[in-house]
């Protein structure tokens, strides 16, 4: 097909899952990779390519929406939302410019179709279904690399166990060993996987008119990397073969072999493939092209982001530039390592916290399962690993571009109105019948600014003096009440003393179901004898699915569990009894309030 006497490039994506750059080619020499390796001797390497979220459904929503999900409302792990008015998945741009489009075969958006999106999506889906000299866009994806594929068995090694180097975060024990091996047994096994797609694209005479990329997911499926918005679980490989007749679509650095130091990340890809097919990206796309008749300036940051995982909240911000990441976390007063019950069934991750728990771990290694820090601040040049925090004693330099890259997240907070700031059931509460990108972008509906100068002073630095908190927990917007009780609830016994009354009244009457969540929690663990009853009642009323909704359930339960065990024993029947069934929620999360329910029962016991 031809658009104003230019010939179409074919677009080839070959894509894995939950794989760090582990790769010959990216300098890894314990890695198994020729075919990838020869690709990339074709290729131009980016060094600095971040995923955006360091996990499956999110990062995927990325990249179909071309739009930060915190703007859209699906951040959270198996969410399910909708894109505003106007706005398609990128591959329907592409159908509409006359593009063959085949997803073989992995979707997994936290967004709904916007119409017919792929021509083709299954374990069937190829280029060869198009039609008689039409240009395709075709995605292959090997899922060998997953998280779940390193925990299969009987599994027998390939790379030796003794051979490879242990981050500083993992405690260096036989089982954390042979993960890290079997995860690079797959990698090498979606190696071969990739040469039999590149062997049918050469077998078919199209070597010469396809665009063919590789990247992975999100980074590696290991636990601290995978599900957290480091440089570990967020960098990953991306590789572009550009054949000869296509070079005027690409960047002056381009070159076989070559490497380029311009940071991009998932929410580039789609203005990107338009870009390649000569289109301008839409009104609505938060990234810029890095190829094709469109590319945009290079810029000087990415971002990340991590929200709820499976069954666990939680909300962090990342930043990086080519040598520093900062990290923003917005739940300070919640461990790292909250139990989310897929994570656990990694031999590594029970075995870190069995080592954790016995006093075994070493500083680096404890982090992980202790509360957080508000900020992270990490040199990449010396701290490859990301244990060193330079956030609290940082040089004058590093203080510098920390407060640059502090800068830079709220900036881009504020110009995407990322919902993120508020409860994941308020998201959806407020937005009503619209979409939440277009709920957003009213000021009356959300107030993006007032909400989020409210979570920097409840997540600050510094502990903000509970008097203010005390004052603005009457305040008319719920959000804003809902970030004040975090503020109480991260101060402690001390806060809670001072807010006490404020907060017994919001458990008695606020119509947030979210605020009194939290201030059922902050006055069960740091209130009065008398504060536990009517605390711990109002939060398995809330705990109910079957009333209130997966939202609200999961919210509930996860502040039962911060309540501890030994208080929740005179409940350990009700909890079990609880109903755990949200009529109107997603199968994909209808697992999360059993799993929760499952693990306080035990907890409890």
């Amino acid at each position: 097909m031809e658009a104003q006497g230019k010939q179409l490039p074919n677009i080839l994506w070959v894509t894995c899952e939950d794989m760090s750059p582990n790769l010959g080619c990216y300098g890894d020499r314990y890695a198994k990779s020729p075919a990838i390796d020869r690709l990339a001797e074709r290729s131009l390497r980016y060094r600095h390519c971040w995923s955006n979220a360091p996990v499956c459904a999110p990062a995927r929503t990325t990249i179909i929406s071309g739009m930060y999900p915190p703007s859209t409302g699906a951040e959270h792990m198996r969410s399910m939302t909708k894109l505003g008015p106007g706005q398609k998945m990128f591959p329907q741009l592409l159908r509409e410019a006359g593009y063959y489009t085949t997803n073989n075969n992995k979707e997994d958006y936290n967004l709904a179709h916007t119409g017919k999106v792929w021509d083709e999506s299954s374990t069937k889906a190829h280029w060869r279904g198009r039609g008689e000299k039409q240009p395709f866009f075709s995605v292959f994806n090997f899922v060998i690399t997953h998280e779940s594929q390193i925990r299969k068995t009987p599994h027998q090694l390939r790379h030796d166990p003794r051979e490879l180097r242990v981050p500083a975060y993992h405690p260096d024990s036989p089982e954390v060993r042979h993960d890290w091996a079997q995860y690079y047994d797959n990698i090498e096994t979606m190696d071969g996987m990739v040469n039999r797609t590149l062997k049918e694209l050469e077998a078919d005479g199209l070597n010469d008119s396809t665009i063919v990329f590789f990247y992975s997911d999100h980074g590696a499926g290991m636990p601290r990397s995978k599900r957290w918005p480091y440089n570990s679980g967020l960098q990953v490989p991306l590789m572009v073969h550009i054949p000869e007749q296509f070079r005027h679509l690409a960047p002056k650095d381009y070159g076989a072999g070559k490497w380029t130091e311009r940071l991009i990340s998932f929410v580039d890809l789609a203005p990107t493939v338009l870009s390649l097919a000569g289109m301008k990206k839409a009104e609505y796309h938060q990234g810029q092209a890095f190829l094709g008749e469109h590319i945009g300036a290079e810029r000087d940051y990415v971002f990340g982001f991590r929200g709820r995982m499976d069954e666990r909240i939680d909300m962090v911000r990342s930043v990086r530039n080519q040598r520093y990441v900062y990290i923003r976390n917005y739940m300070p007063h919640r461990i790292y390592g909250q139990h989310v019950n897929y994570m656990f069934e990694m031999p590594t991750t029970r075995k870190w916290k069995e080592v954790y728990d016995s006093g075994k771990a070493n500083e680096a290694q404890s982090q992980f399962w202790r509360t957080k820090p508000a900020e992270e601040f990490y040199d990449l040049q010396t701290d490859p690993d990301e244990v060193k925090n330079l956030a609290l004693r940082p040089t004058a330099e590093q203080r510098s571009e920390m407060n640059r890259m502090r800068a830079e997240q709220t900036s881009l907070a504020v110009r995407i109105r990322d919902v993120g700031f508020l409860p994941e059931h308020e998201i959806h509460a407020r937005a009503g019948a619209d979409a939440p990108v277009t709920m957003a972008a009213d000021a009356g509906r959300y107030a993006v600014n007032r909400v989020i100068n409210t979570a920097e002073l409840a997540t600050g630095l510094t502990l903000t003096q509970p008097e203010i908190f005390r004052t603005y927990l009457s305040d008319g917007d719920a959000a804003v009440r809902y970030w004040c009780a975090v503020g109480v609830l991260r101060g402690g016994a001390s806060a809670v003393e001072v807010c006490g009354e404020a907060l017994r009244g919001r458990l008695a009457g606020d119509e947030s179901a979210n605020v009194r969540i939290l201030a059922a929690e902050a006055l069960a663990r740091y209130g009065t004898a008398e504060d536990l009853k009517p605390a711990v009642e109002e939060l398995l009323k809330l705990s109910d699915a079957a009333v209130n909704g997966n939202y609200l359930a999961i919210a509930a339960l996860n502040s039962l569990t911060e309540i501890g065990g030994e208080k929740l024993k005179p409940w350990r029947a009700r909890i079990a009894a609880l109903p755990k069934e949200d009529p109107k929620a997603s199968e994909r999360m209808r697992s999360y309030v059993p799993r929760l329910v499952e693990y306080l029962v035990a907890l409890s016991g």
